[in-house]
């Protein structure tokens, strides 16, 4: 009977076979990677525009989505907001009508800065020139109208479609506050100063004014900080949502950073029962809280529907650009600190350090708690932290809360002190009735 079996040499073909094919998939899967890496381009210093994290994005996924108008390309070309390229459109051709540049200088402008666009976006780009440039003039040209419109003099048509209806100025201002809308500044400045021509009266502005100009009156408080302009460096901002965020920065003389000992901090009621009076401080940002001799001074904090979206996106940003500088999210954690109950939310509103739009203690607490959500806390270098020691040190001095509790029990009204000065008389008299009783015997 015949041996059936595989000899030595079909054992070496097929070994070979099996090397060779091997290869082939090695040198296929090389090919396609490199051809992978040659379509991404490489994490840029650049980069300064971001999604938002998918575990942030869970808690409120509207607060990160533009509602009326795509800016960039993260929301390019969604169904919902095609509505607004006809706005674009025409205000492309505003632009063009109060501007001294061509439509082909300002396509050049945007062209020549085409990479360091790309750059700016924390993702690839899934556009070709010709669309990714036609994107970018609209866009750019949309918000610098916008801007002039609402700061200029005699920008403004009486047929416009935006601000001849409040809401809709409203929305596309609070979709220019979203991280994953934004333009990088640099873009908005070259075609601004390309236009060269600003308004039939020769009237001039920057951008970084008409910035200012168009957040402060939409913002308010959170802008409005005393000589911010002189401050803020055009050419370190990145986007508007940066602009906003630069306007928090506390002072160089301010940024005590400090090992945070414990999160005990005391709440704003605690603080008060101990004696300590609270005061509003006009002017400044969020960051700038002083405490001295038994008086915690606070900027106004303004709370309305839209707060949760501003702290939101300047959160996210920050987690994703500014590892090292977390002022936004040291403020969250000091605040949800102090702001424990609805209590505490009443007595800033007493003191007009909060601003209640919202008119519920109950929901000012609440939209506190959950922008704390998934907030970063550093604590070696908190900006707060030596605040922190100093409201822990007067409350654990007795005299202090039994000064307080005298105050705020015994003389809250002039009736009560009336009583008490009666009570303490009619004390004396009797005491010295008692001695002259005595002194008889």
């Amino acid at each position: 009977m015949e041996d059936v079996g595989t000899s030595v040499d079909d054992q070496q073909v097929t070994k070979y076979d099996q090397d060779s094919q091997l290869s082939l998939d090695i040198n296929k899967l090389a090919k396609s990677l490199r051809a992978d890496m040659e379509m991404l381009h490489s994490f840029s210093d650049q980069c300064c525009i971001y999604r938002a994290p998918v575990r942030l994005r869970e808690s409120n996924e509207k607060i990160f989505t533009p509602q009326v108008v795509s800016l960039g390309p993260l929301h390019h070309g969604k169904e919902e907001l095609k509505a607004m390229q006809e706005h674009k459109i025409l205000y492309l051709q505003d632009f063009l009508e109060w501007s001294e540049a061509s439509m082909e200088e300002l396509i050049r402008v945007v062209e020549e800065r085409e990479t360091e666009l790309r750059n700016c976006y924390a993702e690839t780009i899934d556009l070709g020139s010709e669309d990714f440039v036609k994107m970018m003039l609209l866009d750019a040209s949309f918000i610098i109208v916008v801007l002039l419109k609402s700061c200029g003099e005699g920008f403004k048509r009486s047929n416009d479609r935006i601000f001849n209806k409040p809401w809709m100025e409203s929305d596309v201002s609070l979709d220019m506050c979203l991280i994953e809308n934004q333009l990088p500044f640099f873009i908005l400045e070259d075609l601004l100063e390309a236009s060269r021509k600003y308004s039939p009266a020769e009237v001039k502005y920057s951008l970084i004014e008409l910035t200012y100009k168009f957040f402060g009156e939409r913002l308010g408080s959170w802008i409005l900080k005393k000589g911010i302009l002189e401050e803020i460096d055009p050419s370190e901002v990145a986007h508007f949502v940066d602009f906003i965020r630069k306007c928090q920065e506390p002072s160089e003389s301010d940024r005590t950073e400090k090992e945070l000992e414990t999160t005990n901090v005391p709440s704003i009621t605690e603080l008060h029962q101990a004696g300590v009076k609270f005061r509003f401080k006009p002017g400044q940002s969020l960051l700038d809280m002083k405490f001295d001799r038994g008086i915690l001074e606070m900027p106004i904090l303004r709370i309305d529907d839209d707060t949760e979206m501003l702290f939101r996106n300047l959160q996210v940003f920050e987690q994703c650009h500014y590892c090292d500088e977390e002022y936004i999210a040291n403020y969250i954690s000091m605040i949800n600190c102090l702001v424990i109950t609805p209590k505490d939310v009443e007595i800033l509103v007493r003191n007009g350090i909060i601003d209640n739009w919202i008119h519920d203690y109950q929901a000012v607490t609440t939209l506190l708690h959950n922008i704390s959500n998934q907030n970063s806390l550093t604590a070696d270098d908190f900006i707060f932290a030596s605040l922190v020691e100093d409201l822990k040190a007067y409350c654990r001095r007795p005299w202090n809360k039994w000064k307080a509790t005298l105050k705020q029990e015994y003389f809250r009204t002039p009736w009560a002190i009336i009583s008490i000065i009666a009570a303490l008389i009619l004390l004396i008299l009797t005491m010295v009735q008692t001695v002259c009783s005595l002194m008889q015997v």
